[in-house]
């Protein structure tokens, strides 16, 4: 009995934590905003317009349709030759060392500023399950 009732304390327990832990949509979304303003704001600019050809935009930004490509880009840099709405930009973006939770923020922040809009939320373990 003992032992049932210790194994149904550690599960309930396991339940509440990675509850407690996923933070409310709002709050990851102003948390994106801070972090868009220290990491993303100097190349694609305040409102996500970036640098025709130098930098791509993130608004109404085509290339944020790809969930998967866009947390990489974030997560471990990007390289290369891309479009996006069009425009041919090969440029670098270096990879910023943001965590797991400050990709997820600026991704949910990001698919719903400037004209972007998603029902998707953005979670650590979206970001995890990225790999390289």
């Amino acid at each position: 009995m003992r032992l049932l009732f210790s194994i149904l304390i550690g599960f309930f327990s396991g339940i509440s934590f990675s509850i407690y832990q996923q933070k409310p949509l709002e709050q990851s979304i102003e948390d994106g905003k801070e972090i868009y303003a220290d990491f993303c704001l100097q190349c694609h600019l305040t409102k996500g317009e970036g640098v025709k050809n130098a930098f791509p935009p993130l608004a109404k930004s085509d290339y944020l349709q790809d969930i998967d490509k866009s947390i990489h880009a974030i997560k471990f840099g990007l390289k290369g030759p891309i479009k996006v709405n069009g425009v041919a930009y090969n440029g670098n973006m270096i990879n910023q060392g943001l965590d797991a939770e400050e990709i997820a923020d600026v991704m949910n922040y990001i698919l719903r500023s400037w004209g972007n809009s998603s029902d998707v939320i953005i979670t650590e373990e979206k970001v995890a399950s990225i790999e390289k």
